[in-house]
């Protein structure tokens, strides 16, 4: 026991934990996500009836339409973690998978350990945009997981085999899943270069093509195990062609390298650019490939970056680690029950200054709700209820149905894919004051808005002789049509 309690202390581990606490400490925020809300209460919805739903139970606007709720098992653990954890809970799991994600790709890169440290941190630094308790994270994990497996499984094939299991529960947790195949096909394009241009130092690198091709019959094979069957096979593609989500949703568009959110992402681009011109190490084609793809994917959707950081960090590791000479071993000053002692030290000082900060973001969440979410104003209407139907800011959507359904219906939220572009459009018109904005009101027979009081659809209702002010505050302006 106390050897492997000295073995941990060890300066590699001791790094490697320290690296791990950061990141952890990196993902904890307070959740601000517009869509949490109806996962949870999706969540529940399954719980409460034991049953997935497929059709749309939350809107008025698209009551009974079909929908995909391609994250069930996700919204039912969300939902469990909420119910027996609270906030929380769900702000610690989900910067501890987080902090999982990042700490496998530091396994991933090779060379210097603390080289590779500064270079993964740089890669969670540019992929914060995209973190928060959201399903998205789980595929995250399960990305990085499943390019540790592809790459291991060099030497030892049988891991490919795990990649059943996970795809098993992948398909049933998020449509991220598709990214896994993808992974596998690229794989197989790559090795396939390398076999034609020689690269392979295998003997025999047509056992690896096959069990790469293996793979990817196998697991697509596992995709129509989930409650909407072979559908699946479709869904991530037709999401991925929506012009609804391309439109109106941030992290289907490409960064915008004007805002400081995607300043580190635009680095560590550049930075890979440069290093692959630097370097002498000659890029395999399979890590080619994969870097290809990855760069495309995430210059087209921030919601690709991390893809992109997953496939780039390792080889930039790589690529400087060859380049740079090597260090001769400099003579301890500290005897090693010292180091050991320091090292236990720092880690305990480092997980203690980590739980404060943890707790302040959990004991903030109230706030953070009322700061990002119409809290005091669906209070009021909790206890007032407007009449229906009402039209509801887009980001407010989720949240309205998590503290008021089944009594109010909302008009959109943000289940892009559920509502199609047609009533998106219909949304912005309305909401911007653009077009007939006042026809959709109209169309739909709506008799309450809630919107943010500085919005244009806030200053067009006031100025409408049709409507009345119900409940105003600096978050939100309820509206409320007069009888005729």
């Amino acid at each position: 026991m106390l050897a492997s309690v000295k073995n941990l202390l060890q300066r590699r581990h001791v790094f490697a934990a320290i690296l791990t606490i950061g990141w952890f400490a990196m993902a904890a925020r307070n959740v601000v996500d517009p869509d949490v809300w109806w996962h949870l209460r999706t969540g529940e919805y399954i719980a409460a009836h034991r049953t997935i739903p497929h059709a749309d139970p939350f809107s008025y606007t698209r009551a009974g339409a079909p929908w995909v709720a391609h994250e069930w098992l996700t919204d039912l653990g969300l939902y469990g973690i909420y119910r027996s954890a609270g906030w929380g809970g769900l702000i610690v799991v989900f910067a501890a998978i987080v902090a999982a994600s990042f700490l496998v790709l530091f396994l991933r890169c090779s060379g210097r350990r603390y080289l590779a440290g500064i270079l993964t941190l740089a890669g969670a630094w540019a992929t914060i945009p995209v973190w928060g308790v959201r399903p998205q994270i789980l595929s995250l994990l399960l990305t990085s997981l499943w390019l540790w497996i592809l790459e291991r499984s060099k030497h030892n094939r049988k891991l490919l085999w795990w990649t059943i299991p996970i795809m098993l529960l992948w398909v049933n947790l998020h449509a991220g899943f598709a990214l896994a195949i993808v992974l596998v096909a690229l794989s197989l394009i790559g090795e396939f270069l390398e076999h034609r241009l020689g690269q392979h130092a295998a003997a025999t690198p047509n056992l690896r093509l096959r069990a790469l091709m293996a793979t990817l019959v196998l697991n697509l094979l596992v995709v129509p195990l989930n409650p909407y069957g072979a559908r699946m096979y479709s869904y991530p593609f037709e999401t991925l062609r929506s012009k609804a989500m391309q439109n109106y949703i941030v992290e289907w568009a490409s960064p915008n390298f004007h805002r400081l959110d995607y300043l580190p992402f635009l680095v560590l681009l550049l930075v890979t650019v440069a290093v692959l011109a630097w370097s002498n190490t000659r890029v395999r084609a399979r890590e080619m490939v994969l870097l290809l793809a990855a760069t495309a994917a995430a210059l087209s959707a921030v919601r690709m970056i991390p893809f992109f950081v997953l496939i780039a960090v390792p080889i930039i590791s790589k690529s400087l680690a060859k380049k740079a000479a090597p260090r001769p071993q400099a003579p301890a000053r500290l005897t090693f029950p010292a180091v050991r002692f320091l090292n236990a030290g720092l880690l305990l000082f480092t997980a203690a200054f980590v739980g404060i900060h943890i707790a302040r973001v959990i004991r903030r969440q109230p706030l953070s709700e009322a700061e990002h979410f119409p809290s005091a104003a669906v209070t009021f209407l909790e206890t007032h209820p407007a009449p229906g139907p009402i039209f509801n800011h887009y980001d407010w959507g989720g949240y309205l149905i998590w503290r008021l359904y089944p009594q109010t219906p909302v008009f959109i939220d943000g289940r892009a894919d559920v509502y199609g572009e047609a009533l998106h459009q219909q949304f912005a018109d309305t909401y911007q004051l653009k077009q007939d904005w006042q026809r959709t009101l109209a169309h739909w027979g709506i008799a309450s808005v809630i919107v943010p009081p500085d919005s244009a659809l806030a200053t067009g209702l006031r100025r409408s002789p049709g409507w009345a002010l119900s409940y105003e505050d600096p978050k939100a302006a309820i509206f409320v049509r007069l009888q005729r």
